[in-house]
């Protein structure tokens, strides 16, 4: 069954409708606000076939319809006009911004975490620069018994970590000693960016046969590098999710509230490769934030992304609006960065 311009027209007024109600939609308003020139009858088999598609769902206490994650992705991808900002809206930010700009870059973020929640109603989130990029002081191969090794990584920063690798057959002490060296010839003062993919190829030509220690230390070595990492998260606006319906229920506010105050958590959902990046409902990884959406962004220095901006709040935000937001105040954060030394 293929979706044809009269359901694309149901599923575009149902969105609508549910975005500014956030109450599920029934045929019978479906007929009465919207100039769609079908009966009910025909809307509610329409709906009944938009549902069979997997673009609409139908909530246990209710007769009407709600969009599925599906519906608001071909929404978003296909179907949404972006909806221009105000001359006021475009100035507020831009003076906003450029208010800023003589302040250190954490203040800045700041201050765009402070618009971004003000303007959208939503919770903003912004992932500071990475204060440093760790690299490898050291790592050590311990023999424990014929079976057991322990892999000890150190780094530049004073984190030490350990795990026990199993091994397939005894090592004797020389060979322990070689592969000490090499990896620390090979993997010294890197970075985790710097150990790519040539790196681990000469590393397990020279150490041929050892591919379970090779693979130990690595794993072993990405998570400590990254562990050591350290940036800031500047967060603003958490309580305007209590502006939705949605989490009127103590249970799911409980539940987005324990979301939003897990940094780690957060830093992970946040996370885009370019542009924006919209994730809606089961696009994100993470149970706890299925029944929301997701909208990141880059802040760049010249061709260098430095961190990242995000908004979280329900499925059914007004995407053409803060899709238009976002992208103002990305475009003027990067100006003001890239037009003044980073501090």
């Amino acid at each position: 069954m293929a979706i044809d311009e009269r359901k694309i027209k149901i599923l575009q007024a149902i969105i609508s409708d549910f975005i500014n109600t956030g109450e599920p939609v029934g045929s019978r308003t479906l007929a009465k606000k919207y100039e769609l020139g079908i009966s009910s009858a025909t809307i509610r088999n329409e709906m009944a076939d938009l549902e069979e598609l997997g673009y609409l769902e139908q909530p246990h206490t209710s007769a009407g319809r709600v969009p599925s994650s599906k519906g608001y992705r071909l929404y978003v991808d296909k179907l949404m006009a972006y909806e221009k900002l105000s001359l006021d809206e475009e100035l507020m930010i831009k003076k906003y911004i450029i208010d800023t700009a003589l302040f250190e870059v954490d203040s800045i973020l700041k201050q765009v975490s402070s618009l971004l929640s003000e303007l959208t109603r939503l919770t903003c989130v912004v992932k500071a620069p990475s204060v440093r990029k760790s690299s490898m002081k050291s790592a050590q191969l311990i023999p424990i018994d014929i079976i057991n090794i322990l892999c000890v990584i150190v780094t530049d920063s004073g984190v030490v970590k350990n795990r026990l690798l199993k091994i397939n057959k005894p090592l004797s002490i020389e060979i322990v000693a070689k592969i000490n060296n090499i990896l620390n010839d090979r993997l010294v003062n890197l970075t985790i960016e710097e150990i790519n993919l040539e790196v681990i190829n000469r590393l397990t030509h020279e150490l041929k046969g050892f591919d379970e220690i090779i693979n130990g230390v690595l794993a072993l070595l990405y998570e400590t590098l990254k562990s050591s990492d350290s940036s800031e998260v500047f967060m603003e606006g958490t309580t305007n999710i209590f502006n939705y319906s949605e989490y009127n229920d103590i249970d799911r506010a409980k539940e987005i509230l324990q979301l939003l105050y897990n940094k780690d958590t957060v830093n992970q959902l946040i996370s885009t490769d370019h542009g924006i990046s919209i994730k809606i409902g089961d696009e994100n990884f993470l149970p706890q934030a299925k029944d929301c959406s997701i909208i990141s962004a880059e802040y760049i220095l010249g061709e260098t992304a430095l961190g990242t901006v995000g908004l979280i709040g329900p499925k059914r935000i007004n995407y053409s609006k803060v899709i238009s937001i976002m992208a103002e105040v990305m475009k003027e954060l990067n100006n003001v960065l890239n037009n003044q030394s980073l501090k």
